[in-house]
């Protein structure tokens, strides 16, 4: 399962309505290789799903991943913080051995 925090959640829906985003669009959360600790998160709107898709709703938020990223996030919860300290949108990962200083990638 992915889980969205309440913060991420409104600030998703600020998103969608800031950019006439349609209802349509999910969040698509992947893994890829990169960054200082060898793996980093990617994250964006989508409206078209993929083979082997692993769809997820949580908080009223569709989220969409791959099945290979599912295996790093799986239980990984979706943040935001803001402010003028605020990291943005983060993943909480309890699958992540170690993260960056930054907090942009981690390894496993």
């Amino acid at each position: 399962m992915l889980f969205v925090a309440d913060s991420a959640k409104e600030k998703i829906a600020d998103l969608k309505a800031g950019e006439s985003i349609s209802d349509d669009h999910f969040i698509r959360v992947s893994v890829v290789s990169g960054g200082c600790s060898g793996l980093s998160y990617k994250m964006d709107f989508d409206d078209e799903d993929q083979p082997n898709d692993q769809v997820f709703e949580d908080n009223g938020v569709k989220v969409v991943t791959d099945l290979k990223s599912f295996l790093y996030l799986c239980n990984t919860t979706l943040e935001f913080s803001g402010g003028l300290n605020g990291k943005g949108f983060y993943f909480n990962n309890p699958n992540a051995a170690r993260e960056c200083g930054c907090g942009e990638s981690f390894a496993v």
